[in-house]
């Protein structure tokens, strides 16, 4: 009875986050340009930078909503772009949804910014597949802060993913195994004005004047890496 009562106050309490969540797809992707910049500009985000300018791509959520009370929910919205790490271009937009459920110690309502950096070519395929299992049918992990030789070391990577959060201004890795991350139909149809597979849409070259802003953050931190 008592889980029944946990799982019926998450559902009201990501049903209340939700209404606020729900983005238009122009400000998600100035949401996520905000929380690159802010990103970067931690003292500890050298490792976060030299993934970001190497990655196959990139999923940024400017607010994850969590919500528990000794079992947990989260959701989110975001968008995916695509990485051509020969030309340099990118490709997308692709927006998607995180939703999962977790365990432990937790209780009231959070929101927290997240970047999952895309760090092999199996995990890109992954996302254009539509429907993902962070942690099951695609390997992650926290990623690395700092500029440790331990750090560096790791990134040449057992995982296909990174994934790296902040919440009132503490930047860390993220543990968000068992969220699944998916096709955000409405807001895609929206911003493509057709109904297209996350594969069509992650490989048409990203441009634009709504995307512009985003293109210029992860386009700042691929030069900043090639120096």
């Amino acid at each position: 009875m008592q889980r029944v009562l946990c799982v019926a106050l998450i559902l009201v309490l990501l049903s209340s986050g939700l209404a606020a969540a729900s983005q238009l797809p122009g400000e998600i992707l100035q949401n996520a340009a905000d929380v690159l910049r802010e990103m970067t500009q931690q003292p500890d985000s050298q490792q976060f930078q030299n993934m970001v300018g190497n990655a196959y791509g990139v999923a940024i959520f400017p607010s994850v909503i969590k919500a528990g009370l000794g079992i947990g929910g989260r959701y989110g919205e975001g968008v995916v772009l695509k990485h051509d790490q020969a030309t340099g271009k990118w490709y997308g937009p692709y927006f998607v949804e995180m939703k999962g459920l977790s365990y432990g110690l937790q209780i009231g309502v959070q929101s927290i910014s997240l970047v999952l950096v895309v760090a092999t070519e199996e995990g890109i395929k992954s996302l254009q597949e539509g429907r993902v299992t962070l942690g099951g049918n695609l390997s992650m992990a926290a990623g690395p802060v700092g500029r440790s030789a331990e750090a560096g070391t790791d990134i040449q990577l057992k995982a296909s993913m990174y994934s790296y959060s902040m919440s009132r201004g503490v930047f860390a890795g993220a543990s968000l195994e068992g969220s699944t991350v998916s096709n955000h139909s409405s807001a895609n149809k929206l911003y493509w004005n057709e109904e297209l597979t996350p594969s069509e849409m992650l490989t048409k070259e990203a441009k634009g004047t709504d995307i512009q802003v985003l293109l210029d953050e992860l386009n700042r931190i691929v030069k900043e890496q090639d120096r």
